[in-house]
């Protein structure tokens, strides 16, 4: 995930070095580009597509992973990268996933269905919350899964 993370913002650096920032306009013409990659970047302003199944928000810290077919056996629950905490669209830390390194609140777009959360931090807890209800609490090196609907992850140190 690291290298993943690395990658990409190498590519938005080299992006934003050639001038040219890739809109909404190339992601509608690509129907390469996965479904929730489009619709999260139609809902989060400032969203630069990486490839089919990943997009990153720097002005948010925020970064989308869709999992490809073969990414499916690579999950794990160290998938969610050190220093970050991430939420995912499906139970035990599996499918697609968004993960924010700036504590604090994080607004979880619409589109994004939250069924776990993992803290990847070295200290702290993470909230997964309805509002300003807590839903679940994850003590920092820990995950769970998580039910009703999450609208924002609260980091606290």
């Amino acid at each position: 995930m690291k290298l993943r993370t690395a990658l990409a913002a190498a590519l938005f650096g080299a992006v934003l070095a050639w001038g040219a920032v890739p809109t909404m306009a190339s992601a509608r013409d690509d129907h390469d580009v996965d479904p929730l990659v489009a619709a999260i970047l139609d809902e989060v302003p400032g969203g630069v597509i990486v490839d089919a199944t990943h997009a990153v928000w720097p002005a948010l810290d925020m970064a989308l992973s869709v999992p490809s077919v073969s990414d499916l056996t690579a999950r794990s629950v160290g998938s969610c990268a050190t220093g970050r905490f991430c939420a995912y669209n499906a139970l035990s830390l599996a499918g697609a996933s968004l993960s924010f390194g700036g504590c604090g609140v994080s607004t979880v777009p619409p589109s994004f269905t939250v069924r776990s959360v993992a803290n990847a931090r070295s200290a702290g807890y993470v909230q997964a919350r309805n509002g300003a209800t807590a839903l679940k609490t994850v003590s920092a090196g820990n995950w769970a899964n998580v039910s009703g609907t999450v609208n924002n992850l609260r980091c606290a140190a």
